[in-house]
């Protein structure tokens, strides 16, 4: 079986401007925290958001981009957390509710991502990665057809994306371990042959 693959598809916040010269070092430390972030310098990146933050605790871009930072090193309680603060205060911002949705997804917390997930679908139901996204989560729940109806959303708004079609197949291929199992639990040698062709043992 392959792993799940994570769509990671999430924006750095860049449109922040200081006005006064007393701010100019301020401006300065998060124009480099950004450039750390790009880099994928990611503890110096959180350092330099932090010093913002510290400065000035009500910039959400800042809270966005070093929960970006978070993720990418594994930190995803904090990322979490970073997330939350962007979407309590920003609520129409679907990336934050998406990128959040990731960090459940990493910490296996698919109800919490699902939930996510269908936030930004309601918001942007054109949003492609949120499908794609929800349909992992929901694999990982085990809820197959669910995660198929997603896939099959993905295909609808992106016919060329090779990503959904392996993602459907494999949501596919478990829906029919499950029922050859529970065939073979019942007595069919047919379903227990089955069931070792698509388990790969023979």
């Amino acid at each position: 079986m392959q792993p799940l693959r994570y769509l990671i598809f999430l924006f750095v916040l860049t449109g922040v401007s200081f006005s006064s010269a007393a701010e100019h070092d301020i401006q300065a430390l998060f124009d480099r925290a950004n450039e750390y972030l790009n880099e994928g310098r990611y503890d110096k990146a959180i350092q330099d958001y932090n010093s913002v933050i510290a400065a000035y605790p009500g910039l959400v871009e800042s809270y966005y981009n070093r929960g970006l930072a978070y993720y990418r090193t594994g930190k995803f309680d904090e990322a979490v957390s970073d997330f939350s603060r962007v979407v309590a205060e920003r609520p129409g911002y679907s990336d934050a509710a998406n990128s959040r949705g990731l960090a459940y997804l990493k910490k296996g917390e698919y109800d919490l991502a699902i939930a996510d997930f269908t936030t930004v679908i309601s918001v942007k139901p054109g949003y492609v990665e949120a499908y794609y996204n929800r349909g992992i989560s929901l694999r990982g729940l085990g809820k197959y057809d669910r995660a198929i109806e997603d896939y099959d959303k993905v295909l609808s708004l992106r016919p060329n994306d090779v990503g959904a079609y392996a993602a459907r197949g494999i949501a596919y291929l478990h829906k029919a371990t499950d029922d050859f199992k529970r065939a073979c639990d019942m007595g069919n040698r047919n379903a227990c042959e089955n069931l070792k062709e698509v388990s790969g043992k023979k």
